[in-house]
């Protein structure tokens, strides 16, 4: 369909779902319409398979949980066009409205400020009336933490915290690539692992100029985690998202843009009050390192060593043609996770884990003064606080291994006094900042790094 067509389409629906128990796989379609006519798409999503056949509480329950991804999942299909109209399926209670509602808005909100589309942040789903049929109490809290695992350290952290407190988890991911394989290998656990298919009609439209950017995959990628834990009999779906995910990296138009918004503390509740109120969920989501900073995460990661030939938070990566390469070592992820490691390893170890030392590259300058406050606002990266940054300058210029590094020398004369002040003064290891979901039980497996 021409872009022209595309940009006529006033409303965006949610057909119909379904889902084949046998086979693990989940079909859901959406479409856009307008005056022109409409533009169909289904997305396909396996789940794995269970050995034995699950519940039939547990079957309620993934039937409610695919009635909110099903909703979620459109987010990949809404932003080709971002008609006014967001018409829902079915009747919601407000705990499901207001998730929903915050997806397409606040996790759309990098979109629509590099899209230019203000309206976006304040769209309003129109939601069916009618009663929403009650739902069963599931507790599943004291069964098998199911882990995502993303191949970077704070996904290997809470893995391995849980390891360590007796928890016995199991990794979890969406299409894994050859870094999280390499990572899960590493592991020695059994992982499990649900596939993602977009349309790909959605690729054909995005080449033909339809509107494209950021979308707050977190969200969808949670609730798949969230099904398969159903479908498999396990307990909640543990998270490694940290409190640094909920800064801002801008404020536009009275609104608040967050690259990793669907990583965020805020979204974590609303997705925990939606799985409540609409599949009776009682412990369903939560991160385990909500209260850490990203620094926190990094010298707890600096205990762990055996997954340095294996580990990446470099997102570019992914897509490099050299499959031994992990890391790009040019990209915002890189320059903060370097610095982030670096206080707390050797020069010998972090250069080995990223195959180069970004810290005698003088070309990476730039960047750092992006992520120190220095130049422009934090990047539209997985990257944590300024503050965090410069704390770990400060370290670096006490450390004989670093000081003299080219690019230490030059950021430490770059960064203003007021900074050097903050980070004085910095709680960055104290545990904290903010709402927690952490439940008891879990509360004690981060104690295990320390020990």
């Amino acid at each position: 369909m021409p872009n022209t067509q595309l940009a006529r389409m006033d409303a965006f629906t949610f057909p119909s779902y379904s889902i084949d128990l046998s086979t693990g796989e989940a079909l859901f379609d959406y479409a856009l319409t307008g005056p022109d006519g409409e533009q169909r798409f289904t997305e396909v999503i396996t789940l794995p398979v269970p050995e034995e056949s699950p519940s039939d509480a547990a079957v309620a329950a993934l039937g409610r949980v695919l009635e909110l991804l099903h909703v979620v999942a459109g987010v990949s299909y809404y932003k080709a066009a971002a008609p006014g109209q967001l018409v829902l399926p079915a009747p919601l209670g407000p705990a499901a409205a207001g998730f929903v509602t915050a997806v397409y808005t606040k996790g759309l909100a990098e979109y629509a400020y590099r899209n230019q589309l203000p309206y976006v942040l304040d769209l309003s789903p129109v939601i069916p009336e009618g009663r929403v049929a009650a739902v069963a109490e599931y507790d599943n809290s004291d069964r098998r933490p199911l882990s995502a695992v993303g191949g970077g350290k704070d996904s290997i952290v809470s893995l391995e915290a849980m390891r360590r407190a007796g928890l016995d988890p199991v990794p979890f991911s969406v299409n894994p690539n050859h870094v999280i394989n390499a990572v899960n290998a590493a592991s020695g656990l059994t992982p499990l692992a649900a596939r993602r298919r977009l349309d790909p009609v959605l690729f054909e439209l995005n080449a033909a100029g339809a509107r494209n950017g950021h979308i707050p995959v977190t969200a969808i990628n949670s609730l798949i985690a969230v099904a398969t834990a159903m479908l498999h009999g396990l307990g909640p779906v543990v998270m490694s998202n940290e409190r640094s995910a909920s800064d801002p990296n801008l404020i536009w138009n009275g609104h608040e843009v967050n690259h990793q918004w669907s990583k965020g503390v805020e979204a974590e509740g609303l997705l925990r009050a939606a799985l409540a109120e609409h599949a009776g969920l009682t412990e369903p989501y939560f991160s385990l390192l909500r209260p850490l900073s990203e620094l926190h995460i990094a010298r707890l990661f600096a205990t762990i060593d055996r997954y340095d030939d294996v580990v990446t938070s470099c997102n570019a990566a992914f897509k490099l043609r050299d499959a031994s390469e992990r890391w790009c070592r040019d990209c915002p992820k890189c320059r903060f996770v370097f610095l982030a490691l670096a206080p707390f390893m050797s020069r010998e170890r972090i250069t080995h884990i990223f195959g180069g030392d970004l810290l005698a590259d003088e070309s990476q300058i730039p960047g750092y003064r992006e992520l120190l406050g220095v130049d422009g606002h934090k990047p539209f990266e997985c990257v944590g606080e300024v503050e965090e940054s410069v704390v770990a300058l400060s370290l670096l210029a006490q450390q004989p291994d670093w000081r003299d590094a080219p690019v230490v020398r030059t950021l430490v004369a770059a960064v203003p006094d007021s900074a050097w002040a903050t980070a004085a003064t910095s709680d960055v290891f104290t545990p904290g900042g903010g709402p927690s979901y952490v439940p008891p039980a879990y509360t004690k497996a981060l104690h295990s790094l320390s020990e």
